[in-house]
């Protein structure tokens, strides 16, 4: 992610995101960032706030040399390295690697304390852009996860229309058309058109019919498969079938729906007797 025209990189770890201080300190020095870190790590203010976050997070946490280091902080010759740090206390929320590519990363909450230290104006920046970095990651996430949940009874559907639409005699462009004609069924059922025809009425969009589809419509998607592959065993016309998976999808759309309401009506802040919400 870039920052005030800084790139800052981080990580994923066991414990949660590690955000770069050494990306972080080349705000206030491109040169030495390691020396940033250490005047900063020197201060009461931060061995203290480093002694609560490890207290509340880090059971192995060793607190034996805690007060030395605020009784030295004073001394103009005291220094405190993240590695020193580390060694000392067994702290989990910094992590710090000798290398090109590696340096010094912490929790993102000690990250944010560190951007404060800093500038009060890049620590609003730095949180901006790492909320709006989680979110688009989190919207990748979403979609790969549509994308699996659509897949789920895929393999269901197609066996069953290998087994009892597609005969023999079939081209494998006839067998194509087999398989497009039963996935339309669906998209018609659910979303009311062919993928031909979302395509036509959305040139501009990238991907398909189901790449826009909601969580609650791919769940349902998922469910339609499964049941069209037992309606298709049973012998029953398309012309059928189409009706009996609309009347489903609708209803279970309905409840799916319903749920989401309910449950965020179950998460809304109380209010006050005023009338406003309490926070």
């Amino acid at each position: 992610m870039k920052v005030k025209g800084i790139e800052i990189s981080y990580r994923m770890t066991e414990q949660d995101e590690f955000i770069s201080l050494t990306d972080i300190a080349k705000y206030k020095n491109t040169e030495s960032p390691s020396h940033v870190i250490g005047y900063w790590m020197r201060t009461r203010s931060t061995i203290d706030y480093l002694t609560t976050w490890e207290t509340l997070y880090n059971p192995d946490f060793n607190s034996a040399e805690i007060e030395g280091f605020r009784k030295d902080c004073s001394l103009y010759s005291f220094t405190l390295s993240p590695r020193k740090w580390i060694e000392a206390t067994g702290a989990v929320g910094i992590i710090s690697k000798a290398g090109k590519h590696c340096g010094t990363y912490a929790h993102k909450d000690i990250a944010f304390k560190f951007a404060a230290w800093i500038s009060t104006e890049f620590e609003l920046y730095l949180i901006k852009e790492f909320q709006r970095l989680k979110k688009n990651e989190q919207k990748a996430l979403e979609w790969t996860a549509k994308r699996e949940l659509a897949k789920v009874n895929y393999r269901i559907h197609t066996d069953a229309i290998k087994e009892y639409l597609i005969v023999p005699e079939l081209t494998p462009k006839q067998i194509s058309f087999v398989y497009a004609n039963e996935a339309d069924l669906l998209n018609v059922a659910l979303f009311g058109r062919t993928a031909g025809e979302w395509r036509e009425e959305n040139p501009n969009e990238k991907g398909n019919i189901r790449d826009h589809a909601s969580v609650e419509q791919l769940l349902v998607l998922a469910n339609m498969e499964s049941y069209n592959a037992i309606l298709i065993e049973q012998g029953r016309p398309q012309s059928e079938r189409i009706v009996l998976l609309n009347r489903t999808a609708r209803k279970q759309l309905e409840t799916l729906l319903k749920a989401q309401i309910d449950r965020s009506k179950m998460l809304a802040l109380p209010k006050d007797p005023e009338g406003k919400e309490e926070r």
